[in-house]
């Protein structure tokens, strides 16, 4: 049976604005022990005690186990623990109030209602992911341009509704209103992923699909098993172009003619294949 965690607790006490002496009102756990709990101090809580504190959060909180479809990363529906009244959730139908009550060490996404889960990065992609923001982040600070560059774990709330959360690998927001203390509140200008086999289809259909239609400017899928970067420019509407790792690619976005000498990236990274060829 799920319980929740006191880091989660301590979460949705921030959420609901909640004081000690209000969960102690709620639960009737001393005030003292509730402070210890949530605060830390409390290393290891009494079962009874926990599931006491419980009760002053009442949220749908989800089990998950891995899909086992060969290829698949979506999260499915395992088991579930429900406040009175509340009935299983089918894929379509998970919200952002399950997307945070998911523990924060499981990185996962959340499309049209539906969670996946992301698997935890290759080297090769976060080197190519943490080179590309500190070229992009260099060239706005260079033209003075007001755009921030993001890099994961960055939450993006693409369609401004309640049903999709995602995290996109590099992103670029020129449009700071969009830019709130929690996450991005619509869609970035410039986006890039990076493939893994867990993600691969997720991010060639599903997420260009969101992407094009949420209205990012541009959308960058790398591939670093094939070395090809296949760019689409959903601005101006033109056919998806491939490029290898030996390229300069042109950043469309910025549009007047910057380009991201991927051969620069490839060399500093080259090691990592050396196995291969």
């Amino acid at each position: 049976m799920f319980m929740m965690t006191p880091e989660q607790m301590r979460k949705r006490k921030q959420e609901l604005g909640y004081s000690y002496e209000k969960i102690a009102e709620l639960t009737g756990v001393p005030v003292g022990t509730v402070q210890k709990v949530l605060s830390g101090i409390t290393k290891t809580p009494r079962h009874e005690t926990l599931k006491a504190l419980e009760a002053a959060f009442p949220v749908t909180r989800l089990q998950y186990q891995y899909d086992t479809t060969e290829g698949s990363s979506m999260v499915r529906e395992s088991e579930f623990a429900y406040d009175a009244g509340d009935a299983p959730k089918k894929d379509g139908e998970y919200t952002l109030e399950d997307y945070y009550a998911i523990p924060d060490e499981r990185r996962v996404e959340l499309i049209d209602g539906v969670i996946y889960d992301m698997a935890s990065p290759t080297t090769i992609h976060q080197m190519i992911s943490a080179e590309l923001a500190h070229i992009l982040r260099n060239e706005v600070v260079r033209r003075g341009a007001s755009c921030i560059v993001f890099a994961a774990p960055s939450d993006v709330q693409l369609d401004c509704d309640l049903k999709t959360m995602l995290q996109p690998d590099v992103f670029v927001v020129c449009d700071r209103s969009k830019i709130i203390r929690r996450n991005i509140y619509g869609a970035p200008d410039f986006i890039i992923e990076i493939l893994s086999a867990s993600t691969r289809k997720k991010d060639m259909n599903l997420k260009a699909y969101k992407y094009e239609n949420a209205g990012v400017r541009e959308y960058w899928i790398i591939d670093p098993d094939d070395k090809k970067v296949l760019v689409y420019d959903f601005e101006h509407g033109k056919m998806p172009v491939i490029y290898g790792f030996e390229d300069k690619i042109p950043v469309m976005c910025f549009g007047d003619g910057f380009c991201v000498d991927f051969n620069e990236i490839y060399n500093y990274i080259s090691f990592l294949y050396e196995d291969e060829e």
